[in-house]
């Protein structure tokens, strides 16, 4: 493991310091397991779970589970692969009773820079700031109709949204205060099941094995969410003491090296902080870096057989570099979308004004992938699952991804 300094140590004591304050934690903070190693040939393994996982042997966790109603008989990865984030169970609360706001309230304390991570659901849309997110993690929300679980691990850079119903129960979700691949470990409240919320895998408990499903969102600015949607509504910001708006990690996204409390193998095709937006079709992975997407505006690509479009958006801070997060740097936006539109198969290039424009039809076109004028006015390209991650975190979930040059 790379030798860290005593300077960077206690640059990261202080931050964890800081970080802990601010958070309500309503447990004692468990023991530290042991670093991370892969299963090997020894270790014993139990019939498939549900979701067609393997189960491994029901020993015990070399952790506190004082509090914790998981069935810790039932798992899918080795307990070394656990490591404690330093809050305990719920100390970073997850929002339960989200409130919204209009665009024009929201805009008294957001900048147009600010990301914000946007889900609709049958004509409802709404926007959940990560100047918020970032403390919380969590939202438990019912989007026209639907139950879903908004949620960001900020030590990953991971936004995912995910249907909170599985075989036909109705989950809520809060967080474990464990880390695996330094990305958060959820556990849902039903049955205190332990889940990846990179993956949506469930890896301990009665749902050991099964898989949430994801659902497509985006990550934009507030000033692009604003305008495309003037009606839409806007998480606001809870009653509490948290400092929203401020980052309580100050540069995580410029780190060298290892990232904090991530001991796995680092893939060195990329900086391990490059932010990468990903896509899985068909089976195939594929990696595209916002810096390569910076440069062309528009990637045209085949992954699993799909012709797609990934488009970049300048404008968008990111969240996790200046203290506070509209003051950070412009990393932008990115979304895939299906390269084909009724039979047609389109290619697009950047505008300078940030949107986008088919040679075949002139139609111009935004960031979320609607025709804002031209012959395929009103129109939406299809979007895709994509995911906008730190490269250390997609490569460490999904080896075998490829890497768009």
């Amino acid at each position: 493991m790379r030798q860290i300094g005593k300077w960077q140590m206690l640059w990261w004591l202080l931050l964890i310091g800081l970080f802990l304050a601010a958070c309500t934690p309503i447990a004692s903070v468990p023991a530290r397991p042991t670093s991370a190693s892969a299963v090997d040939s020894t270790t014993p393994i139990l019939q498939p779970a549900d979701g067609g996982a393997t189960l491994l042997s029901p020993e015990p966790p070399p952790f506190e589970t004082y509090g914790w109603q998981t069935d810790f008989t039932r798992r899918i990865i080795p307990w070394e692969q656990i490591l404690s984030g330093g809050p305990p169970k719920d100390g970073i609360p997850a929002i339960d009773q989200p409130e919204f706001e209009t665009v024009a309230a929201a805009a008294e304390w957001l900048s147009e820079r600010d990301p914000v991570i946007v889900f609709a659901q049958a004509g409802d849309v709404r926007a959940y700031p990560l100047a918020i997110l970032i403390w919380h993690e969590i939202v438990n929300d019912v989007v026209g109709g639907q139950p879903v679980a908004v949620t960001f691990c900020p030590l990953c850079n991971a936004s995912i949204v995910f249907d909170r119903t599985l075989q036909g129960a109705v989950l809520d979700f809060g967080t474990t205060g464990r880390l695996r691949n330094s990305d958060l470990i959820m556990y849902d409240r039903q049955t205190e099941s332990w889940w990846q919320q990179f993956t949506g895998e469930g890896l301990v408990g009665h749902y050991a094995g099964e898989q949430l499903t994801f659902l497509g969102s985006q990550v934009i600015s507030f000033g692009d969410f604003a305008a495309a949607f003037p009606t839409g509504q806007i998480l606001q910001r809870p009653q509490g003491n948290r400092s929203y708006g401020a980052n309580p990690y100050v540069r995580y996204d410029s780190t060298e090296g290892r990232p904090f409390l991530y001991d796995g193998e680092l893939d060195t095709r990329l900086p391990a902080a490059e932010r990468v937006i990903g896509v899985d079709i068909g089976g195939e992975k594929m990696a595209y870096p916002f810096t390569t997407l910076a440069q062309r505006g528009a990637i045209h690509d085949a992954v699993g057989g799909q012709a797609i479009v990934v488009l970049h958006k300048a404008g968008t801070a990111s969240a996790l570099d200046q203290r506070i997060i509209q003051e950070g740097r412009d990393v932008g936006s990115a979304a895939v979308f299906a390269q084909e539109f009724n039979g047609q198969r389109l290619t697009f290039q950047a505008n300078p004004d940030g949107t986008f424009r088919d040679a075949e039809t002139g139609s111009t076109w935004n960031i979320l992938g609607e025709a804002t004028a031209g012959e395929l006015a009103s129109q939406q390209l299809e979007r895709l699952l994509s995911f906008d991650h730190f490269w250390f975190a997609w490569s460490a979930f999904y080896p075998e991804t490829g890497i768009f040059e």
